[in-house]
């Protein structure tokens, strides 16, 4: 067996990271879907740029609390539930050593290892840390790496915040002629980054992540700028 890397990341280590990123890519994905939605739709009500300048800032508030609040409130519930198994599997280990052994071992066995090699090697690990070989292989759980709840809260409200400054800074920037087909632009290809990152992330086909939430953000922005033009021309009649 080769020694691994002192820096390289622990498998406990790259699932918490990975959760953060993909927290974050969720984040700035609808941070830019909502808050374009939002200031294109209001864009279509009306051209004042103080008025979709308050529009967005107030969706982007909001989305970020919301979104920080979700994450952590989930990432929390997670968390506990982790920790009860846990908990659970630290009395089961002292009050039925020799079960919980045997448990082990038909684990290994499942995954494929002869009934000599499963015993074998369950009663290795049980004497060097029984806790974390039934933490591993019957609940697919790191002790040391249980994700933080406020590390996904950030994570989120801040990728978001990221995300909804592109639409707002994309529409209150330039002239009101061009305001519209330039936010398009802009979201479709951040759209395009944030598929491409999603799923490099999940390990999905990239092609259809992308065009499954370009096409997604399009209509968001094409459905809210015809009723901001409707509201519109309702308010002047």
């Amino acid at each position: 067996m080769f020694p691994s890397h002192p820096d390289e990341p622990h498998q406990g280590d790259l699932h918490a990271r990975l959760n953060w990123l993909r927290a974050g890519v969720l984040g700035a994905n609808d941070g830019i879907v909502s808050t374009a939605g939002l200031v294109v739709g209001v864009a279509g009500a009306t051209g004042e740029r103080g008025a979709i300048l308050t529009a967005g800032l107030a969706g982007l508030v909001a989305g970020a609390v919301s979104m920080a609040l979700g994450e952590y409130v989930s990432v929390s519930s997670q968390r506990d539930t982790e920790r009860t198994l846990l908990a659970q599997e630290r009395r089961e280990l002292a009050e039925e050593p020799a079960e919980e052994l045997q448990e082990l071992a038909e684990l290994y066995r499942a995954k494929g290892l002869s009934a000599p090699t499963a015993q074998l090697v369950a009663e290795e690990l049980t004497a060097k840390d029984a806790f974390a070989a039934h933490a591993d292989v019957e609940l697919g759980i790191d002790p040391e790496a249980l994700t933080n709840p406020w590390h996904a809260a950030i994570s989120s409200a801040i990728s978001f915040v990221l995300g909804a400054a592109l639409p707002l800074l994309a529409i209150v920037i330039p002239p009101a002629s061009v305001r519209v087909p330039l936010t398009f632009v802009v979201v479709v290809l951040a759209l395009v980054l944030t598929g491409s990152i999603s799923a490099t992330v999940g390990g999905s086909g990239r092609r259809r992540a992308v065009r499954r939430i370009v096409l997604g953000g399009a209509l968001a922005m094409i459905v809210t700028y015809a009723v901001g033009q409707l509201v519109g021309m309702s308010a002047l009649v």
